[in-house]
């Protein structure tokens, strides 16, 4: 299987997409990508085809949580890749929308078939791993282990217990097979040999013919710092191994950050909400602020008003690089006081008496500007 993009990223959609922002992203896509409206437009072809081929996934309840839990390799195989795509496509069992709409298009706007080497390489598979907000913050070595088809000890990896091929006689060794649908020649892969133009003379018993068997495997993985939900890491190779001996496909690894309690991020930025009482907003005072090091001491000036953020250098997340390092943006929320007693009411009503407007600049600020603007 060729790299393959994330089925959600294709149609643009989140992973908490409905049927119907699916149903509508598709149209909007199919509409603006179709054949009939980018005659001659190979780029416009072939995605077209990954977003038939995305929907036809996420359409379906089962395939789109084989998809959500496993990635691509929870529809290959016994999946969506045999069953074929619920499109009405009549008469060719066995095959994808990929392969139907390949075989349509290949003949009409002059592509080629794909090679039978890049039929026998292993799917890609996808992993989602999820961290904490610190490790993804600051990286870190974990262990992951997923299901994963190993090859086939008995045979080698070759699915013929004998290592014996002989030429398809269905298909006389092309591994096509060719129909006529009205005007469109259309041609799909053998439904005997799957493409490759061969067959074997004695299949492995261990994996029956595939090369093939079930298995699980356990990768060490190190998290670079400075990584976001979304981010990908390819592990070349560690995929699926290839039909009959093909190369083995690639891991990628999908990040999901946990979110914290206390922080949020803003590019390499950690953003923080930190209470402080209205006496300390107007008097001023020194307090601790957390942060992904720990608390830090902070000085909070007299005249302090609700919302100012202030900013802690190089408090916040590493780059991707490991270059610089962000910072901390401190938003202070001041709290007005509850549940007064008698005595804290007489003075709060004496400093009112005292104080007028003079000590509201911002209040002030704001009236002057709505007696210019009412009169």
């Amino acid at each position: 299987m060729a790299d393959k993009r994330d089925y959600y990223e294709v149609l643009g959609v989140s992973r908490e997409a409905t049927p119907q922002d699916l149903k509508s992203a598709y149209r909007r896509l199919a509409h603006q990508y179709h054949p009939d409206k980018n005659p001659n437009d190979k780029a416009a072809e072939e995605r077209f085809k990954e977003i038939s081929e995305a929907y036809a996934v996420l359409a379906d309840e089962e395939k789109r949580a084989a998809y959500d839990r496993f990635g691509h390799a929870g529809i290959s195989g016994s999946g969506a890749a045999a069953e074929g795509f619920p499109f009405g496509f009549g008469g060719f069992p066995g095959g994808g929308i990929n392969d139907i709409f390949g075989d349509i298009f290949g003949e009409v706007f002059g592509g080629g078939r794909r090679s039978r080497a890049a039929k026998n390489r292993g799917a890609d598979l996808r992993y989602n791993l999820e961290l904490s907000f610190e490790e993804a913050a600051f990286g870190c070595e974990t262990k992951v282990r997923l299901p994963r088809p190993k090859r086939c000890e008995a045979c080698g990896g070759s699915g013929s217990r004998a290592g014996r091929e002989s030429r398809c006689s269905t298909c006389g060794g092309t591994g096509e097979q060719r129909f006529q649908q009205g005007f469109f020649a259309v041609s799909r892969a053998c439904t005997r040999c799957g493409g490759s133009g061969t067959v074997l003379a004695d299949p492995c018993p261990a994996c029956r013919g595939d090369g093939r068997v079930q298995s699980s495997a356990e990768l060490s993985l190190r998290i670079p710092p400075g990584l976001d939900t979304g981010a990908r890491i390819r592990l070349s190779g560690e995929g699926e191994p290839g039909e009959r001996g093909g190369p083995a496909g690639d891991l990628y690894v999908v990040v999901h950050v946990r979110d914290h309690p206390i922080f949020r991020r803003q590019d390499d930025d950690v953003v923080c909400r930190v209470p402080i009482s209205f006496v300390q907003a107007a008097l001023g005072a020194q307090i601790d602020v957390p942060t992904l090091d720990g608390k830090v001491a902070m000085k909070v000036p007299a005249g302090t008003q609700n919302g100012r953020v202030f900013r802690l250098r190089e408090k916040g997340i590493p780059s991707s690089g490991g270059r610089r390092r962000g910072d901390q943006l401190v938003e202070v929320a001041v709290e007005t006081p509850t549940h007064l007693s008698r005595e804290q009411r007489d003075l709060l009503e004496r400093f009112a008496e005292l104080s007028g407007d003079q000590t509201h600049p911002q209040a002030h600020s704001f009236f002057d500007k709505v007696r210019e603007l009412f009169g």
